[in-house]
């Protein structure tokens, strides 16, 4: 079933259309879309509940720990529109503490993808994955470059980028960046492993441990605050399996909100996170 908190109907009329019993638009009331959610969830249902970046997770916090996750149950919620998606509309719809927060509550599994191929395989694997999970959809795409025949495997990150000067790992759409930056870099003769990370719990380590140990620096990209999001969940990991890289720099969101407003790209470039920011930390990492 799929709930949503009065919004999307351009993008959700068909599917009301076709599975009018399986769709029920709960008004501006994500609290209370959290609580039905869950209620339905232990009557069986797998329910999805859909909504703008903050609004279907940190307004409802007590109702997806206490309810939801609480419970275990199958509750999926989508966060459409994920870091500086609706950027224009300032930091009420800056979606950008929603990892760290989520992280921190048991039990949730958590997707961030980062072209549409995720997105719809990281959707069913919401669908199978049994108890609560997030699903943190973003504007913007890094491209589709998934194997014939690939298998997409929950909690295992991606390699979307051979390279053993330096590692970037990256969730979301903001992996874009990263592959643009890694393409700039190719032609100075650095080469550049880029990670994406589709699933941020549960986490499969190995390919990150063995980044930091072939590579001579590794940096972590988020279109999110630095802190509790992506880059502390790998920090987290290489030093608890004591393979902590020579240098290591976390990039995203520091020093309070973000303030001022634009367009997804204009603020990745404000706020340090897009490709030439990237090049020039790899440069700095690099250089002797």
């Amino acid at each position: 079933m799929l709930l949503t908190g009065d919004l999307g109907f351009n993008v959700l009329t068909d599917f009301a259309a076709k599975f009018p019993r399986q769709f029920l638009n709960v008004g501006v009331a994500e609290q209370n879309m959290t609580g039905l959610a869950t209620g339905l969830a232990m009557e069986g249902l797998i329910v999805f509940t859909y909504s703008i970046g903050n609004f279907p997770t940190l307004r409802c916090l007590e109702q997806i720990r206490n309810d939801a996750a609480y419970h275990e149950a199958n509750v999926k919620i989508v966060s459409i529109g994920s870091g500086f998606s609706y950027g224009p509309l300032g930091m009420s719809h800056h979606a950008t503490e929603d990892l760290a927060i989520m992280r921190a509550i048991p039990g949730i599994t958590i997707f961030s993808p980062a072209d549409l191929w995720e997105s719809m395989e990281a959707t069913e694997a919401c669908v199978k994955t049994p108890g609560p999970c997030y699903l943190r959809l973003d504007k913007s795409a890094a491209g589709r470059n998934e194997a014939p025949g690939e298998q997409f495997v929950v909690g295992q990150p991606r390699l979307r980028r051979h390279g053993s000067d330096l590692t970037i790992i990256a969730t979301g759409g903001i992996v874009e960046e990263a592959l643009a930056a890694a393409e700039n870099l190719a032609a100075q003769n650095i080469q550049i492993r880029v990670l994406g990370v589709h699933t941020l719990r549960p986490l499969d380590p190995s390919s990150i441990i063995a980044a930091s140990r072939e590579t001579k620096a590794v940096i972590t990209l988020e279109e999110h605050t630095v802190d509790g999001g992506l880059g502390g969940l790998v920090a987290e990991l290489l030093l608890e399996n004591d393979a902590a890289p020579r240098h290591f720099r976390r990039m995203g969101l520091r020093n309070g909100f973000s303030a001022i407003v634009g367009s997804q790209s204009y603020l990745r470039h404000r706020y340090g996170i897009d490709a030439a920011a990237i090049q020039s930390k790899v440069l700095e990492l690099l250089t002797p």
